[in-house]
């Protein structure tokens, strides 16, 4: 059993378009994933304007104004404070900030301005600096700033100011006045402010997914993934200082995600009768096959419910809701296979169930943890998952729905032809194999499961199917046309592997390749 998880930590969040990533602080509940930004709030006392704060710093012989400043318009940000000393003229004010943006100095506008116009406006600006500054709510990351409030003491200056290191105004600056000059302090009834971590974006788990890939590509983020709600709504892309931070957030989120849906399906199942139950459900990529050679994914809600096997474009919340499945399958009728896991030492590993890896899917894929859903006429679809616990979990569940289905199931039977005749071959999951007649339902041959020795196949309709005569131990062959070949071809594998797994429960466990691999993940 795996509990959900409250977390909660500090992250980036990286905006595509101006390639910057911003400073935010995550916070997991069972049900939800929040979002904070820093910003300056007023605390107590009448704020006017709680966006813009008007403050007057008097310069001091030691210490200056007493705070850093880094950024400017060539960086395309604002200049910004990086630094408050401790005990000298910014913080006594206690009015202003790290991360607060200077807006104007003495009444001119600097919101366009170098980083070198700032420093000479503020060293020249006489013993009165009168700034108004806004909190900037999403510094870029390559300003460095730090998180926490006043930052530690420090006396050198950089000599050359550059956008990206501090330019210390904490220094005597062009002060004419050598008399102590009375500190800087807040008044009485001026507002108090503070700075704090507030809620942007709240993003709901219950049916959410998480992408690690840049969208429909093969290129993976690093140490970075996207959170999307059921509505769409996205956290944007949450990027990690640590691959190791990057795996536990992810870990943490998918577990809520997984818990959350088998609630949605146990109160799904209360309403469906025993033959009826959703078995498992999530959120895959499904690899669209492009006419060019760029392989596009795209993201699709997969269902094993009752006895068919469900493919959605959204998640179905309604009962009504399952008949708008883009297609359904027989489970009888389809096979799972494992392509490609991604092992401990980094290498691959080819795996295959049963069959070999079917041509068409011999393609170079970048992505771990893919399966393939085989179904009738040839049809096939490719998936991938984002973690290995899912890859296993999709592939036991394959297992027990198909088990399931043939048990409840009994027997299938299907039209074929052999020789200008019509006939019928049941599959049956206690008798084996029965070809009679479709006119007067004489049974022409019967085979147990046990006594199939091979079988081979045009790829179109035709089947040999190869049996050992139990009496003489000779082969008999045994040729018949279906239209649908593959369906029943994957029949007969879903029964002989359910008949297998009824007389050796530890069966399924042995074939499982994924949970070998995965649980070391």
């Amino acid at each position: 059993l795996v509990f959900s998880q409250t977390k909660t930590g500090i992250a980036l969040l990286y905006d595509e378009v101006s390639e910057n990533a911003y400073d935010i602080r995550l916070k997991l509940t069972k049900e939800v994933l929040t979002i904070q930004k820093q910003d300056v709030v007023c605390v107590s006392g009448s704020d006017h304007s709680a966006n813009h704060r008007t403050v007057t710093l008097r310069r001091q012989p030691v210490g200056g104004l007493g705070l850093s400043i880094k950024g400017g318009a060539e960086h395309k940000v604002p200049v910004v404070i990086s630094k408050i000393f401790k005990d000298q003229a910014a913080e006594q004010t206690g009015m202003l900030f790290i991360g607060d943006a200077i807006i104007q100095v003495n009444g001119i506008n600097v919101e366009s301005a170098t980083h070198e116009e700032v420093v000479h406006l503020l060293r020249n600006a006489g013993d009165e600096v009168t700034i108004t500054v806004q909190y900037l709510r999403e510094a870029p990351s390559f300003l460095k700033l730090p998180l926490g409030s006043p930052g530690p003491s420090s006396d050198h200056s950089s000599g050359a100011s550059s956008p990206l290191f501090d330019s210390g105004l904490h220094l005597n600056g062009n002060s004419t006045n050598t008399a102590p000059s009375s500190p800087s302090s807040p008044i009485a009834n001026e507002p108090k402010y503070e700075k704090r971590w507030l809620d942007t974006l709240s993003v709901p788990l219950s049916m959410a997914r998480i992408s690690r890939y840049k969208t429909g590509t093969d290129k993976l983020r690093s140490n970075a993934f996207e959170v999307l709600a059921l509505d769409g709504v996205s956290t944007g892309i949450l990027q990690f200082y640590t691959a190791q931070e990057s795996a536990d957030w992810l870990r943490a989120m998918s577990t809520n995600i997984s818990d959350l849906t088998l609630q949605n399906m146990k109160m799904a199942n209360k309403c469906c009768s025993p033959s009826d139950q959703v078995i498992h459900m999530g959120w895959v990529n499904e690899r669209l096959e492009g006419t060019d050679s760029s392989q596009l994914y795209k993201f699709k809600f997969l269902a094993l419910k009752g006895s068919s096997f469900y493919i959605f474009s959204t998640p179905p919340v309604s009962t009504l809701d399952w008949v708008r499945a883009e297609k359904i399958y027989n489970l009888c009728e389809v096979l799972f296979k494992i392509h490609k896991l991604w092992l401990a030492d980094d290498c691959w590993l080819q795996a295959s169930l049963y069959l070999g890896i079917h041509q068409e899917f011999d393609l170079e894929d970048q992505r771990p943890y893919c399966f393939s859903v085989m179904a009738g006429h040839g049809k096939s679809h490719y998936f991938n998952v984002e973690l290995g616990s899912e890859l296993a979990m999709w592939e036991k569940s394959f297992q027990r729905a198909i088990f399931l289905e043939v048990q409840r199931t009994g027997s299938k039977t299907y039209m074929c032809s052999w020789q200008g005749d019509t006939l019928c071959f049941t599959v049956d999951f206690a008798l084996g194999f029965t070809c009679f007649d479709s006119k007067t339902k004489n049974v022409l041959w019967r085979f147990k499961f046990s006594q199939l020795k091979g079988s081979s196949d045009d790829g179109k309709t035709k089947v040999k199917l190869l049996f050992q005569n139990l009496d003489t131990k000779q082969i008999e062959t045994k040729e018949l046309e279906f239209q649908d070949l593959t369906a029943v071809l994957h029949c007969i594998h879903s029964f002989i592997a359910a008949k297998v797994a009824s007389v050796d429960p530890v069966f399924i466990d042995s074939q499982s390749i994924a949970r070998k691999y995965m649980y070391s993940n």
